[in-house]
């Protein structure tokens, strides 16, 4: 009966091990279960501020091509005055050849 009583003694031994490496291994699973939760709320606030930038980006790059179009405006009633002075320039040259024929 001894040997009973002994194996029973070592299985005992081995079951409160197991017990105990089950809490163990239970405290551990909720730490990487919270760890998880904060991680997928700051890649849900990452995801929200990727999402805030990009929409700022495409403000800005509406507003830059906005300017670029008056920029462009600009350049382009720079063209004309400068097209009007030089029909202007020919009319005066032809007046003043019209006035020498005469």
């Amino acid at each position: 009966m001894a040997s009973l009583s002994a194996q029973m003694d070592v299985i005992v031994g081995k079951t409160r091990n197991l017990i105990q490496l089950c809490e163990t291994l239970q405290e551990e699973n909720d730490l990487l279960r919270l760890e998880l939760q904060s991680m997928q709320v700051a890649f849900q606030t990452s995801k929200d501020k990727i999402t805030q930038l990009e929409e700022k980006l495409k403000a800005v790059a509406v507003a830059k091509s906005l300017e670029e179009g008056e920029v462009d405006k600009e350049a382009i009633n720079e063209k004309i005055l400068d097209t009007k002075q030089k029909i202007n320039d020919f009319v005066r040259e032809i007046d003043r050849c019209i006035n020498l024929l005469k």
